[in-house]
This record gives C-alpha cells, sequence and structure tokens, in this order.
C-alpha cells in the first residue's frame, strides 16, 4: 500500500448556507454543533481534507422534478450565495467536490482522495447526505469511519436512526467520534 492510501481523509459533506442558516427551509439544527467539531477536526488533516457542495441541477429529470417541484427555493444557480460554504469552515485551499445528488460519491471524489481507501465523514445532514455517501463509499471499497458529533441531522432521532442503520455495515462503516479519530492521528 501507498502512502497515499495510508492516509485518511477527511471529508466534509455539505457545510453550507442552505443547511445552516436559520431561515432556510432545510435548516438543520445542529449545525453550529457540528461546525464546532469540525473546524477543530481540520488542521490534523492538513491537505487531505475534502468538502462537499449539494447544488440543484439546472434542469432536473425523473424523481427530481417532484422534489423541486416542493422545494422550489433551491432552484437557484450553484454560484447562487444559498450554497456557498459556510464562511467558518472555509476551504483553504482545499478540493472542492460538487454534486447534484445527496451521495457524494463519485468519479469526482474518488479522484481527489488520491488513491486514499480510507474517509472520516463528517457534515450534514447525517440522514440524507452522509448516509448516502457512506454507504455508496463503503460499497466502493472505502473504509468509512463516521464522526458522530461532528455530523447533525435533521433532528437527533433522525441523526440516531441514521447512524443506526450504517452501524450494521460495520466493518466496512465505523461510526465513532472525533476525539477517537484525532487520538488515532496524532
Amino acid at each position: 500500500m501507498t502512502d497515499a492510501q495510508d492516509a485518511p481523509h477527511l471529508v466534509v459533506i455539505d457545510m453550507q448556507n442552505v443547511f445552516g442558516d436559520p431561515a432556510s427551509d432545510w435548516f438543520t439544527p445542529e449545525f453550529d454543533r457540528a461546525a464546532g467539531v469540525i473546524e477543530r477536526m481540520l488542521p490534523a488533516f492538513g491537505e487531505n481534507v475534502i468538502f462537499t457542495r449539494f447544488v440543484a441541477p439546472e434542469h432536473p429529470e425523473g424523481a427530481w422534478i417532484p422534489y423541486y417541484e416542493q422545494w422550489p427555493f433551491a432552484l437557484v444557480p450553484e454560484d447562487d450565495p444559498l450554497y456557498d460554504l459556510v464562511p467558518s469552515l472555509s476551504t483553504r485551499g482545499h478540493k472542492v467536490v460538487t454534486e447534484t445528488t445527496f451521495g457524494k460519491w463519485g468519479e469526482d471524489l474518488r479522484a481527489a482522495l488520491d488513491g486514499s481507501l480510507e474517509i472520516v465523514l463528517v457534515g450534514v445532514s447525517t440522514d440524507c447526505c452522509v448516509i448516502s455517501t457512506a454507504l455508496a463509499a463503503s460499497d466502493a471499497g472505502v473504509h468509512v469511519r463516521v464522526a458522530a458529533d461532528g455530523c447533525a441531522g435533521l433532528s437527533e432521532t433522525d441523526h440516531q436512526r441514521a447512524l443506526d442503520a450504517m452501524a450494521l455495515y460495520a466493518p466496512l462503516i465505523e461510526i465513532t467520534d472525533s476525539s477517537t479519530v484525532l487520538d488515532g492521528i496524532r
């Protein structure tokens, strides 16, 4: 195994205004708590940090058509401030992967990992984009650790249900916390 494959990457899922602004229809209540945990984790990963962004497709297709009929406020261009990463978690030169899907696993994220087969997921929401990314990445053979305290769901119940569902995929997916992850890096 090469050094790149040995080095875990922190993948920060969708820490964007659309989920962090209390005025947004997609506000995630524990967003700020998760952001604080993520901010503390960033330095330990150095250059091995990837941020993801969810954006609306220019022209929704299939099941996405009624989805955006329900959420028309989100049908804005990807450069709209709604989809900006929150300032407290600026990319600081890190890679950013943008997708129009809940799950962020795909060719762009795979390429951003530089051959690594280990990721630590944090971000929002646990019960949507985090779980969608975790399941697809683990199916692709990547060991996924989810730092539960660095994630937030639409409610504490939804957050816990998503963590419990991901835990069923052990040892492909490991539910942990930020302290344990950071202790393993230092």
